[in-house]
């Protein structure tokens, strides 16, 4: 791990990473009822996903978090948002 970022978790890890384990923990169906953004809910691709979370800042900050949630623990149902 770095010595510039010694406690951030997600240091080092891409958004694409993020996203192929939300996928493969979820699916598309799952991860378009956590984050209700139209990449994840209709014709839901990797690629796409990635081209609309870069430009969209509130919607990564949702996926990161989600990430870092589903690092630390499973969700558990009913799911709350963060």
């Amino acid at each position: 791990m770095s010595q510039s970022q010694p406690n951030n978790p997600l240091h080092g890890v891409t958004l694409q990473k993020m996203l192929e384990v939300l996928h493969a923990t979820y699916g598309w169906e799952t991860l378009g009822t956590l984050i209700p953004v139209r990449c994840f809910q209709y014709d839901p691709s990797i690629k796409s996903s990635l081209k609309f979370l870069r430009r969209t800042p509130w919607a990564r900050a949702k996926v990161e978090a989600l990430y870092l949630q589903t690092l630390d623990k499973p969700l558990t149902w009913p799911y709350r948002p963060l």
